[in-house]
């Protein structure tokens, strides 16, 4: 099987002058599009996003470590997954119904040489996530990391076009998914283990347009700061990422097409980002790299937010 993704100047300039005053520059990484539904699809996109950086070459950090990556067949979870897989980590990866993409990724992690075992499922049904813990540990015996990456987010202009259905979608996938995993892995996990949660740009900043979705990753902050405190002296790390703009499914399938294109170009760097930029702080976050990191929240967003 070959992979025919390429790594490289992957940016173009763009030139927004539609307020009719002097043009401002950024460089983007996608045109205008959009998708349908939640969660999208990874192999849609235009262009597919660089989950691998080939310049990447692992050293073992994740040796003999099981990790479970919720998410992990596209988008940043993918790319935190083929990472992990460089280092030597076998992985599980729990996924919604994006089966195509999901395949691929286990082929491309067993290509390079890696050991990877995917279920389809709703973490939302703390059954399905008991079925991860036990299919985890029939396969490869132990968890040693946790990832908590899956979930979704639905653009809307005011607080009152939040329907009841959907706050009660964003709450179940982002924080039940993350809260009901987290307890069924637990009592599986020894000294050294790591726990990674999502969050987002968002929470630090505020975004008009998805104020359910910062509400639950402002929960996400919470909750790790407080489990990092009650996990600390058993010397199992707690941690989460707030990433910016990342060229992911989650993007196409929440905004409209037209705001494609600007997005990542408030950050310092003026530009968003593709998901292989974020693995090494995955992989920093669950090897013992971070031997004396917990509680924290790792800001990988170009400089949209500082401070």
């Amino acid at each position: 099987m070959t992979f025919d993704y390429q790594f490289g100047n992957h940016y173009y300039n763009y030139y927004d002058n539609k307020l009719g005053i002097e043009s401002t520059k950024y460089r983007i990484l996608a045109p205008e599009q959009s998708q349908s539904r939640q969660p999208g699809f990874e192999y849609l996109m235009d262009p597919l996003p660089i989950f691998d950086n080939p310049n990447y070459k692992g050293s073992g950090k994740l040796k003999g470590k099981v990790a479970i990556i919720t998410g992990g067949d596209s988008g940043l979870g993918r790319a935190a997954a083929v990472a992990f897989a460089k280092e030597g980590a076998k992985l599980v990866i729990p996924y919604y119904d994006e089966h195509k993409d999901a395949e691929y990724t286990k082929e491309y992690i067993e290509c390079l040489g890696g050991e990877c075992e995917i279920m389809s499922g709703d973490i939302s049904d703390k059954n399905f996530c008991t079925k991860i813990v036990e299919k985890t540990l029939e396969r490869f015996g132990h968890i040693d990391v946790l990832v908590n990456n899956a979930g979704v987010q639905y653009q809307q202009d005011s607080l009152d076009q939040i329907s009841d259905e959907q706050f009660d979608r964003t709450m179940k996938v982002n924080l039940y998914g993350m809260f009901y995993l987290t307890r069924a892995v637990l009592p599986y996990l020894k000294s050294g283990a790591s726990i990674i949660n999502l969050s987002s740009v968002t929470t630090f900043k505020g975004e008009p347009q998805l104020i359910d979705y910062v509400t639950t990753k402002g929960g996400i902050v919470g909750f790790t700061r407080s489990l990092a405190r009650n996990l600390a002296l058993k010397n199992i790390r707690v941690n989460a990422i707030a990433p910016g703009f990342f060229w992911t499914p989650l993007q196409p399938a929440c905004w409209v097409k037209e705001k494609i294109p600007s997005l990542g170009a408030n950050a310092a760097m003026a530009r968003g980002a593709m998901p292989y930029e974020l693995a090494p702080t995955f992989v920093f976050l669950a090897s013992d790299d971070s031997s004396y990191v917990t509680g924290q929240v790792l800001h990988n967003n170009g400089g949209e937010v500082m401070g």
